[in-house]
């Protein structure tokens, strides 16, 4: 099949997300046909270097043999069965490996299909918690300003970007924000955690919890801030009964350059919310990770104080067996470790765009690098992704703001093409 002959099919019948469709008649879709490594093939043969990691999932590749194995594994033992009443096997191994690897600090997992799904589940389970403790007015959030914790009516509400949330905003509870930390302006993470304290100190008897993601806010434009706002506003929320969900969906499973981000400021938050990477983009699946005493305030013989949440692929078989392999590949290729090695040689070969004047701000984090980009048109985004097309490389800049996410598996001669074709991109557009 043509890419032509699909996409006209696709545009036909598909409703594609986060997409005015109508913008599809100047820039067509992409049809992929298969992928392998780092690269996505489309019907016609044309190749782009997946730069995204395909929405930040794709950690060790398309096409993946390992993780492949391990489904095909599972296909032929159990597809799925129902977790109310019934368990099994990777369910169970899963839960396990996760909670050893916060030290058995969050040991009990609650499992969704994606990352809203997961803030649904965290801010339900902080609000039921607090009224199964007997504080039923604690049923308010914070969050901050330029928040992304997906697009589902309670995750809208600790969202605060306005393209998202002002369509929806008569179906919407708003929480409050306060000011974001954000290391590309000095004193600003001093500002944000005065906010955070005064906002605790007024109104710490009405809330449940306080969600944020630990080091960079990624939707924002990949906004980063210091391990020392978390152990801050941890240490914060501890003193005012407030807990603290670390909304680690984009930057956990080694984004950040450790496991999960909040390791980096040795604390251990209340919920931790994961999902993209957790299945190294295989298949849907997402976890929201707490403690023990927040689970033992749901264990009762009343229906009614039990968790009361559910859909009907919570915990999916072959998807855990898929976060399993993942987990295998951490463990036996040493990925954290590999991937800081790595480091000094991918940001050498970065440092012409460092070099470049129309970009400032070029921060890298773990495998996450920015750019901001000055005196970009309103465009601009729209006008980089086609240019970078054009150049075999898929890149989707928010706003001003352009990002590399690769997967873990590029090689040093691809990062050097996706810089190459950055350049060029940018030289292209700016023109």
């Amino acid at each position: 099949m043509s890419n032509q002959d699909l996409l006209a099919r696709s545009l036909a019948a598909v409703w594609h997300p986060c997409t005015q469709m109508k913008q599809h008649e100047q820039f067509p879709l992409i049809p992929i046909d298969h992928a392998e490594g780092v690269w996505l093939v489309d019907c016609d043969g044309n190749r782009y270097l997946d730069g995204v990691s395909s929405w930040w999932v794709n950690l060790f590749g398309h096409n993946n043999p390992r993780i492949r194995a391990a489904i095909e594994a599972q296909l032929g033992k159990l597809e799925h069965v129902l977790l109310a009443g019934f368990t099994h096997e990777p369910v169970v191994a899963l839960s396990e490996r996760l909670s050893a690897l916060t030290q058995h600090q969050l040991g009990h997992c609650f499992y969704g299909s994606d990352g809203a799904s997961a803030t649904e589940i965290a801010l339900k389970m902080s609000a039921h918690y607090w009224r199964n403790e007997g504080h039923e007015h604690k049923t308010q959030f914070l969050a901050l300003a330029g928040s992304y914790h997906g697009e589902t009516m309670g995750a809208l509400g600790v969202t605060d970007v306005a393209l998202f949330r002002d369509a929806y905003a008569p179906l919407i509870r708003m929480s409050a924000t306060i000011p974001a930390p954000d290391l590309r302006f000095p004193g600003t993470q001093e500002r944000s955690l005065a906010a955070l304290e005064n906002h605790l100190q007024q109104h710490h008897q009405h809330l449940a919890a306080f969600i944020m993601e630990p080091l960079i806010q990624a939707a924002s434009g990949m906004v980063f801030h210091q391990p020392e706002f978390l152990r801050e506003a941890s240490r914060l929320c501890e003193q005012y009964q407030v807990h603290f969900i670390a909304d680690e969906i984009a930057v956990g499973f080694g984004r950040t350059g450790s496991f999960f981000a909040h390791q980096q400021a040795g604390i251990t938050p209340d919920f931790l919310c994961l999902s993209k990477g957790i299945t190294g983009g295989y298949l849907p699946l997402s976890v929201v990770m707490t403690r023990h005493s927040i689970y033992q305030a749901f264990y009762h013989d009343n229906t009614a104080r039990g968790f009361l949440h559910s859909h009907s692929y919570t915990g999916n078989a072959l998807a855990c067996s898929a976060a399993l392999a993942v987990l295998d590949i951490f463990a036996a290729d040493d990925v954290i470790n590999t991937n800081q090695q790595r480091l000094p040689a991918l940001n050498r070969i970065a440092q012409p765009l460092q070099q470049h004047q129309a970009i400032t701000h070029f921060r890298n984090r773990g495998m996450i690098w920015a750019f901001d980009v000055v005196g970009a048109a309103p465009d601009f985004a729209r006008c980089f992704h086609q240019a970078a097309l054009k150049r075999e490389v898929l890149l989707r800049p928010v706003g001003h703001t352009v990002y590399f996410m690769p997967p873990y598996t590029i090689s040093n001669d691809e990062f050097t093409r996706m810089v190459t074709a950055t350049l060029g991109a940018l030289n292209e557009v700016l023109s």
